[in-house]
């Protein structure tokens, strides 16, 4: 799915209501209707609804859903914010359509805002997604007051006050909603962290937008839904072994981390890997020989790290880092394997991961010798430690596209809605995952998958996408059995599934 920014999504509509052709008026009642179908769904008639209506197209759409919910026996009030003067024509419309069934209550700068019960759902209509300066004035006024109220919150399209395509300022006015109901595509601004708690629980309803000018539009930026995931999925032969699906090399773990390598081997092997082979520490070996045992073992020469490279001819995807340390060593084996990796260009792909990032970080020259489609797995402070602060998320984002074309590597900016970064400057956002998987190892369970794709021949871009995805999906299920706090990394690899 892609994700279109604020000048395209009105190039979309001006498409659609040119070539369909539908007016912008039955635009916005299809639309309209979207909306409740979904709100009907979440909410019975029996909560009564306070519409709150900017005097823009947003405000026109509150105006319509306000009229058919109405119609659905929904005990509704209209709240018009009379900001300004002007008002567009579809608001226009919409108004005149809504007092056959419906008497909109003005507030002005010297109203009082209304009280509300408790149990009323607030619906955002105050601004859209064309938004180009901070809410002031009576705006800012009725945003805050609505913030205060217990009431739950829906905002729609995008909540008031958020910009769709770059970063607030701390401070600016925005509806903090429980929910938010979106038109045919999601907003880049859902993807950002910071803006969590200005978005809530996101959902995309379908209002029939022209789907040729969204199959021709480019943007760099895409959502990995399931239809997306699943399309990735290479079939597996009938007449298939296991040399078929490919050799891989893990170099994980060091004394007292061996946990770490524990979870990345098995869901390497949970993910379809051919053979896995583990290059430990020998105080790793009878640990991996247990709890491995479809695993093969080799031993460093160190007791324990791993401080040499051992033969890597016959390897289709090599991963590295999970709880490798960062001993002197170490650093030398990270070197010795970036060189291998370049002067045998297309033999075999690699991952780096955790230390093995950190190692790269802390050593500088390494960063020219990451070798052309090498997949990071970097978690933010992993990240700021490759390529630097950033002021916001927006700013990270950029960082990040930047980092991967300028060393045509692909990136894994891990967090809740993934951000997958491409050499070619394109950003696949994950849509699976949730907050339990905020605990140690599920790292490592990322990097096994990814080893385990790579291996099996999956191109780079789509083996870090569909292990994102595939991920999170193991972290979705294992949350329905344990929730989201009794979760643990060795629960992703036991919910595993293709």
């Amino acid at each position: 799915m892609k994700i279109l920014n604020v000048r395209q999504i009105r190039a979309l509509d001006a498409y659609t209501i040119e070539n369909e052709p539908v007016s912008s008026l039955d635009l916005m009642e299809r639309a309209s209707k979207a909306f409740v179908r979904w709100f009907c769904n979440q909410f019975a008639n029996t909560r009564p609804v306070a519409v709150f209506c900017g005097k823009g197209n947003n405000g026109g759409d509150g105006l319509a859903i306000a009229r058919i919910l109405s119609t659905h026996s929904y005990d509704v009030q209209v709240f018009v914010i009379e900001y300004t003067e002007n008002a567009s024509a579809d608001f226009q419309s919409n108004f005149t359509r809504l007092r056959d069934h419906l008497q909109p209550v003005s507030i002005s700068a010297d109203s009082v805002f209304p009280t509300l019960a408790a149990n009323v759902i607030c619906i955002d209509a105050l601004l859209g997604s064309g938004l180009s300066r901070p809410a002031e004035g009576l705006l800012a006024n009725i945003i805050h007051s609505l913030n205060a109220l217990p009431n739950k919150i829906v905002s729609v399209d995008i909540a008031s006050g958020l910009y769709a395509d770059k970063a607030n300022q701390k401070g600016d006015p925005i509806i903090e909603p429980n929910f938010t109901v979106s038109f045919q595509l999601p907003k880049l601004a859902f993807m950002m962290p910071q803006n969590a708690k200005f978005v809530g629980s996101w959902h995309i309803v379908d209002i029939g937008l022209n789907e040729d000018f969204i199959t021709a539009t480019h943007t760099p930026y895409h959502y990995t839904d399931k239809l997306t995931a699943e399309k990735l999925i290479n079939p597996r032969d009938k007449f298939s072994h296991k040399g078929t699906f490919g050799h891989a090399l893990l170099m994980a773990g060091s004394y007292g981390k061996m946990g770490a390598a524990v979870l990345s081997g098995k869901a390497c092997l949970r993910s379809g890997v051919g053979l896995l082979t583990m290059h430990i520490p020998v105080c790793g070996y009878d640990i991996i020989q247990i709890s491995l045992p479809e695993a093969m073992a080799v031993t460093d020469q160190d007791e324990k790290h791993l401080s040499a490279l051992t033969d890597l001819g016959s390897y289709s995807a090599i991963g590295i880092g999970p709880g490798l340390g960062k001993e002197p060593v170490t650093v030398n084996v990270v070197e010795k394997l970036l060189d291998f990796v370049n002067a045998n260009s297309g033999k075999a792909k690699l991952i780096i991961d955790a230390d093995a990032l950190n190692i790269i970080s802390e050593n500088r020259d390494l960063l020219n010798k990451l070798p052309e489609s090498t997949v990071l797995t970097p978690h933010p402070k992993e990240f700021q430690r490759l390529a630097g602060d950033s002021k916001d998320e927006f700013e990270r984002l950029q960082s990040g596209i930047d980092f991967a074309k300028k060393y045509k590597v692909i990136i894994c900016l891990k967090g809740a809605n993934t951000a997958v970064i491409l050499a070619n400057g394109e950003v696949h956002f994950n849509s699976t995952g949730n907050p339990g998987m905020a605990t140690g190892g599920t790292g490592d369970v990322l990097t096994g998958i990814v080893t385990s794709l790579l291996a099996q021949k999956y191109e780079p871009a789509e083996a870090a996408i569909l292990a994102v995805y595939q991920h999170g999906l193991a972290g979705d299920r294992a949350a329905e059995v344990k929730g989201q706090s009794a979760l643990i990394a060795s629960d992703l690899v036991d919910s595993l599934g293709w």
